[in-house]
């Protein structure tokens, strides 16, 4: 399997009054208000407006919209201009066209849904040449999940929507036919798919009808830091 080196952009523009690692003081719906900004941006090319932020959230006062982005400002991820309508700069953000903004996610939804992109607990940005295809999306491990591989629990597995007549022989997928694992390497003979599960001692599971299995997604790569700093994760990083 494919391993990325994946380094996630936390630097804060030069003259900031924050540093490094100060994301920390970020609240949780400043934290998700950054994210949606710079999806938004992403996708449209401006930003949005404060209006189009609060109804995102909930938000019905457009003063306490607001008051959020001031905080950021504060807080050194954006500079605003009052004078202008969606006057807002996302700062220490590379928005270049070579990189695409991947939702992670710290588990799979428990109906098994694919999870939404809405829904991410934070977002990384790779080169589009290691982000696989469209709908790709990070989610963590957990404890023995790939452990035949080396992923340990906490490790972001990133995982490609395919079809299940996109998938080969010994691929690992993310997958679930009625089970509770959902990683596994796939095989194919004369009645069907075949589903090894990459927990300890676990066995083959055969899938005779295709068309019943739940299958979110073949796994390309996965990320992993070094320095037992997981926890870092959990803060919002493009």
């Amino acid at each position: 399997m494919a391993r990325s080196d994946l380094t996630p952009s936390r630097e804060l523009p030069r003259g900031s009054a924050r540093r490094v690692g100060e994301s920390e003081s970020l609240t949780d719906v400043e934290r998700k208000i950054l994210d949606f900004m710079v999806q938004y941006l992403r996708a449209n090319t401006y930003q949005p407006s404060i209006r189009e932020i609060g109804e995102r959230f909930g938000i019905k006062s457009t003063k306490t919209v607001s008051e959020h982005l001031q905080s950021l400002a504060d807080k050194g991820f954006l500079e605003r201009d009052p004078s202008r309508s969606r006057g807002v700069k996302i700062l220490g953000v590379d928005l270049s066209a070579q990189t695409v903004s991947v939702p992670c996610f710290a588990e799979v939804p428990t109906d098994g849904r694919r999870p939404l992109t809405k829904d991410a607990d934070f977002h990384l940005s790779l080169d589009r040449r290691l982000a696989g295809g469209k709908g790709c999306f990070f989610v963590r491990a957990g404890s023995g999940d790939l452990a035949v591989l080396g992923v340990t629990e906490g490790d972001y597995v990133l995982v490609e929507p395919v079809g299940v007549d996109d998938i080969t022989d010994g691929q690992i997928v993310m997958a679930r036919d009625g089970g509770a694992s959902w990683f596994h390497r796939v095989g194919r003979n004369g009645s069907g798919l075949t589903l090894e599960s990459l927990k300890p001692g676990a066995g083959l599971t055969l899938v005779e009808d295709a068309s019943r299995l739940l299958l979110l997604g073949r796994v390309i790569a996965f990320y992993r830091r070094m320095d037992d700093s997981a926890g870092a994760l959990n803060l919002t990083q493009h």
